[in-house]
C-alpha cells in the first residue's frame, strides 16, 4: 500500500508533485540554474542530487532508472555524460540554494537554485590538508588529558615519597 510521503505536498496529488519535480529537475540540468519559490527548491534539493549520484555511477541500469523519471533523452545524455563526472570526486552536496527575496505578484519567497562547480584538484588537496589539520588536533587533545594524568601521578608520587621522608625523619 503506497504511503504518503512526509511534508506538505507541492501542487497537490503525489503524481502532480512527481511531474513538477521531474520538470524543475530537468531545467535544472538544463540551464545549470532555475528560479523557483523556496518550497519547491527545497524539495527539489534531495530529488535532484540523487540523479546526480546515479549519473556519477553512469552504468546502464542508473540510465534507465533516470530515463523513467526525465524522459528527455538529450537532458540524460547531458548528465550522465557532462554532469555525473564532473562530480566522480565529490562525495554530495552538488546543488545550491540561494534566496533571492519575494516575488513581485503574490509575495511567494523566491530562490535559485543551482549546480555548484566541481572540485578542482587544488580545492579538494586543500580540504584533504584541512582534514588531516583537524584530525591532528583532535587527537592531540585527546593526548593531552593522558600526559597531565600521568604528570598528576608523578607528582602526587613525589609528594608521598616526601611525606614518608619526613615521618622516617
Amino acid at each position: 500500500m503506497p504511503k504518503p510521503t512526509k511534508g506538505a505536498r507541492l501542487g497537490g496529488s503525489a503524481a502532480h508533485e512527481k511531474l513538477l519535480l521531474a520538470n524543475l529537475a530537468k531545467s535544472l540540468f538544463e540551464h545549470g540554474r532555475i528560479t523557483t519559490t523556496e518550497a519547491k527548491a527545497r524539495r527539489l534539493r534531495p530529488y535532484a542530487e540523487r540523479l546526480v549520484t546515479k549519473a556519477k555511477k553512469g552504468d546502464l541500469h542508473n540510465r534507465r532508472q533516470v530515463l523513467q523519471v526525465i524522459t528527455d533523452k538529450s537532458v540524460v545524455h547531458t548528465l550522465f555524460t557532462e554532469i555525473g563526472p564532473r562530480y566522480e570526486n565529490r562525495p554530495g552536496g552538488y546543488t545550491r540554494i540561494t534566496k533571492i527575496g519575494n516575488r513581485r505578484g503574490d509575495n511567494a519567497p523566491m530562490a535559485v537554485i543551482e549546480l555548484v562547480e566541481a572540485l578542482t584538484v587544488a580545492q579538494q588537496a586543500t580540504g584533504e590538508a584541512e582534514a588531516a589539520t583537524k584530525r591532528a588536533a583532535k587527537d592531540a587533545e585527546a593526548a593531552a588529558p593522558v600526559e597531565d594524568a600521568k604528570v598528576d601521578t608523578t607528582k602526587a608520587d613525589e609528594v608521598e615519597d616526601a611525606a614518608e621522608e619526613s615521618k622516617d625523619a
